[in-house]
């Protein structure tokens, strides 16, 4: 499983309108780094950023955790809504 779709998934099991999650990879000028940008529905951006950020903290703390496993890159998750 790729890191978006590690993500997607946990993104969308915190969400209530999954359809509306966008996630997607972008380029970075770093090789050793991966740039992720999650989009959300506006009434669910609350739930994925968490209480004083702790969810989204999570998040890339398992991202990072798993990218560590397989490529050894830098994660940095971007969230934002539609």
């Amino acid at each position: 499983m790729s890191l978006v779709e590690l993500t997607e998934k946990i993104v969308k099991n915190i969400v209530k309108d999954e359809d509306a999650v966008s996630v997607k990879e972008f380029p970075s000028e770093n090789d050793k780094e991966i740039i992720i940008e999650v989009l959300v529905s506006d009434s669910d951006i609350g739930r994925v950023i968490g209480k004083n950020g702790r969810t989204a903290n999570a998040i890339r703390t398992l991202v990072q955790a798993s990218s560590s496993l397989k490529d050894n890159k830098y994660v940095k998750i971007n969230i934002d809504k539609f």
